[in-house]
């Protein structure tokens, strides 16, 4: 069993990320899943595809969901989702190395992610002094 990663985005977001994970990591060593929230969405009306999406991702050890902006809309579904019963860490501020990063430790257990994905996010910010 394993963990899995559910990308709870704004559009267009989410797809992205997986799309150039899935180019410099093939296969990819954990199931990952994304939810797009549109922008006008009605959070109840979503809340079974989000559902769905979280149980999708369940490799059997709980998820680590990822959302893009602590606060919006994806961010306040994903809450929900950590309360459906499946074990769930969240972790925002969603960027391209926080997820490379997880998949490269796709060992680890879901309460040691969060703090792969923090790390990711925050050394992928660099300032460039040229």
């Amino acid at each position: 069993m394993t963990v899995g990663i559910l990308l709870v985005t704004h559009e267009g977001i989410g797809t992205a990320l997986r799309g150039v994970a899935e180019r410099l990591l093939t296969p990819m060593p954990l199931r990952v899943e994304v939810l797009e929230v549109p922008f006008d969405a009605d959070p109840e009306a979503i809340l079974p595809a989000a559902s769905a999406a979280l149980r999708r991702a369940d490799g059997g050890d709980g998820v680590l969901v990822l959302t893009d902006l602590y606060g919006a809309t994806p961010s306040n579904l994903a809450g929900r989702l950590s309360r459906l019963g499946t074990p769930v860490r969240r972790v925002s501020a969603l960027n391209l190395p926080m997820l490379l990063r997880v998949l490269n430790y796709a060992d680890l257990a879901l309460d040691e992610l969060p703090a792969i994905a923090i790390a990711g996010g925050r050394n992928g910010v660099q300032l460039d002094d040229i």
